[in-house]
């Protein structure tokens, strides 16, 4: 698993030309499956997406793909880890 912390690197009015992009490819990519949870920060700073890959690389390629990537909208930080604790409906065995 991982998670994804987005920090915004231009004003919020620049953000915004290309917020509908950005949805497009979370929706793209809930509907492969990789992505699990999104959302804004709060305070609006950037955003967070928790995602599921085999690989780094995976993730990497993912992220390439990102309108707010291709357009230097956003700084990403990526945190792999296991969890070993979870809601069973949030993994179900498929």
């Amino acid at each position: 698993m991982f998670i994804a912390i987005l920090t915004y690197r231009k004003p919020l009015s620049e953000v915004d030309k290309f917020l509908a992009a950005h949805r497009e490819y979370l929706t793209k990519h809930y509907a492969a499956g990789d992505f699990i949870a999104s959302g804004p920060q709060t305070p609006r700073v950037g955003g967070v997406i928790l995602m599921k890959a085999e690989s780094r690389a995976e993730i990497n390629s993912i992220i390439e793909q990102d309108p707010f990537n291709i357009n230097d909208i956003a700084d990403y930080r990526i945190v792999e880890f296991t969890p070993t604790m979870f809601v069973e409906r949030a993994f179900p065995t498929p």
